[in-house]
């Protein structure tokens, strides 16, 4: 089988999870272990995966082997692979554009990013130069210029992108449009959760609806403690953020919220949460005889295996899709994947239409 050759954007937790999940479930597949929706998707197994290219702008991961770069500070996720290969892959020094938010600076060093004094490289030659297939965006949450700046080198390379963050690119006309003329998939955009708050959220909200009680109003609010947490401190770098979240629970009421009732997004960053998330949900609903009734929700999670765990099938949907000569916006990876889709579906749906779509329906 062929390999699948993968540029990285962002060394981060989230990268860190990934590549340490691509070694480990090497050899840890088996009825027995968990973590993996689609042990293979279109003849391609987690081991087919080979990162090719990596990108940041952390002066601790420039210049480093990535099977390095990804345990450097401030990475703060759990180790479960401590051994990953070296691929004599190094990472690059991308551009910085508005990938980093100023307040960083008044943080740790251990907790925030150092921008490296080097000079940025050419993003399309490096990308043509590695052969990859496969691009993966893990840049920080506001990184507007940043996401299009390497949303167009994947047009102008040849290279499908999944969009882990919330940049709209999937889910926008112009550069859907962009990727479909290019014959280029695309799978975005924001990563959801394996199991995490926004899946728990919408199912909540979808139950209450085929139960035929009211959901009068609601709120998420989720503190953590790695640099995703306080980048987004920066409150302007939230609005795509918020909509990403919001319309994810959103898509899945048959009556939506009135903007007052509902609130959800990121509250808090708590240094000492690493990489660990904690979700505090209300929902408040009506029942039979309009009789007012409540749910209170604490969920604990580890936030960037968590991503990965998604990750792994948009890119391998992404490969599978280059194979079949399908170009833009895949929408039933995309539904099943990500918080801001270009199509909005019931998870229950979506993980239908995808089987269908990997089994070539």
């Amino acid at each position: 089988m062929a390999q699948i050759r993968l540029a990285l954007v962002g060394v981060g937790n989230c990268a860190s999870s990934l590549l340490q999940g691509i070694e480990y479930y090497k050899s840890a597949v088996s009825a027995e272990t968990a973590g993996l929706v689609h042990p293979e998707i279109g003849g391609y197994r987690i081991s087919d995966i080979r990162v090719v290219a990596a990108f940041d702008v952390d002066r601790r991961k420039v210049g480093r082997p990535v099977a390095e770069a990804v345990f450097a500070p401030p990475n703060c996720t759990a180790v479960f692979q401590t051994e990953l290969p070296s691929d004599g892959v190094t990472v690059r020094m991308s551009p910085v554009l508005d990938g980093v938010a100023q307040h960083m600076r008044d943080y740790p060093d251990d907790k925030a990013f150092r921008v490296a004094d080097e000079k940025p490289c050419d993003v399309v030659e490096v990308l043509r130069e590695s052969g990859a297939e496969v691009l993966v965006c893990y840049l920080p949450v506001g990184s507007e210029d940043a996401v299009r700046h390497y949303a167009q080198a994947c047009l102008d390379t040849g290279v499908a992108m999944v969009n882990c963050v919330p940049v709209f690119i999937a889910s926008h006309p112009e550069w859907s449009a962009a990727f479909a003329k290019k014959n280029l998939p695309v799978v975005g955009d924001d990563i959801k959760s394996q199991l995490g708050a926004t899946i728990v959220h919408r199912m909540l909200a979808r139950l209450m609806g085929d139960r035929g009680v009211r959901l009068d109003r609601t709120y998420q609010l989720n503190t953590g403690g790695n640099t995703d947490f306080l980048n987004m401190l920066e409150q302007t770098r939230l609005r795509s953020k918020r909509i990403s979240k919001t319309e994810s629970v959103q898509s899945q009421l048959d009556v939506p919220l009135e903007d007052g009732n509902i609130h959800i997004g990121p509250s808090d960053f708590v240094p000492w949460q690493k990489d660990n998330k904690v979700c505090f949900m209300r929902l408040e609903y009506r029942g039979f005889g309009d009789v007012p009734m409540n749910i209170e929700l604490r969920l604990s999670v580890e936030d960037s295996p968590n991503s990965a765990g998604m990750a792994i099938d948009g890119i391998r949907c992404a490969k599978l899709a280059l194979e079949r000569g399908l170009g833009g916006p895949l929408k039933e990876i995309s539904a099943f994947t990500m918080k801001h889709p270009p199509e909005q579906l019931r998870d229950t749906d979506a993980r239908e239409q995808l089987e269908r779509w990997i089994a070539g329906g």
